[in-house]
């Protein structure tokens, strides 16, 4: 009798302390200041002022550039940093992939103000976004990747801010160095983006 893994987490999982806690404060302020806008009472001068005492502050006890790449592409840096999954980047949700056992790779999200494009909904490039990296941990669950050659993107119906979207993606063929991968993106059970992308396994010799 087969029996069914317990997914496996893929994305480096969010610290209670450092780092990971000052960049989920700074999202919030980013979400917070486009929900304020430009009609709130607040003295927007004053709260600027703030935030540059901060950023001055984080630069003068920042280490060098060249430290900082080193430490964000050691160990599980490399998914902290990262734009769409890492809990040090604030510009992240931050996404949680899983890998399943049938191959497949899962995340799930709900996507705010800082994330829209026409009223109420997500920017398209932000979904593109967005399914590329669910491309890739796919590539990377299967055990063969590489990098992005072409990427094809289809909207079905506009993916909505402020609910549960789902997405999922899988390897389909590995054919010499040409991988091809298949991602959607749902929204309340409807398929709202879907995509295809073929990758180029790099690890691989070139064609004479």
């Amino acid at each position: 009798m087969s029996s069914v893994r317990e997914p496996v987490v893929l994305t480096a999982e969010p610290r209670g302390e450092g780092l990971d806690v000052a960049v989920a404060a700074a999202r919030r302020v980013v979400e917070a200041l486009l929900l304020a806008g430009d009609g709130t009472a607040l003295d927007m001068s004053d709260v600027a002022a703030r935030l540059e005492a901060v950023a001055e502050r984080l630069e003068r006890h920042a280490p060098t550039l060249q430290q900082r790449m080193v430490d964000m592409w050691a160990g599980d840096g490399v998914t902290r940093h990262d734009p769409v999954v890492g809990s040090e980047n604030a510009l992240a949700p931050p996404l949680r992939f899983l890998g399943r056992d049938d191959g497949s790779v899962e995340s799930r999200t709900t996507l705010g103000l800082p994330y829209q494009g026409p009223p109420g909904v997500i920017h398209g490039g932000i979904s593109a976004l967005l399914l590329d990296h669910a491309l890739d941990f796919a590539n990377q669950w299967a055990g063969v990747s590489g990098m992005t050659g072409t990427l094809t993107v289809r909207y079905h119906r506009p993916a909505p801010l402020f609910v549960e979207l789902v997405i999922t993606a899988r390897q389909e063929t590995v054919e010499g160095r040409k991988i091809r991968t298949t991602g959607e993106l749902h929204a309340d059970g409807e398929l709202c983006v879907t995509a295809e992308a073929i990758f180029i396994d790099k690890h691989l010799p070139r064609p004479r």
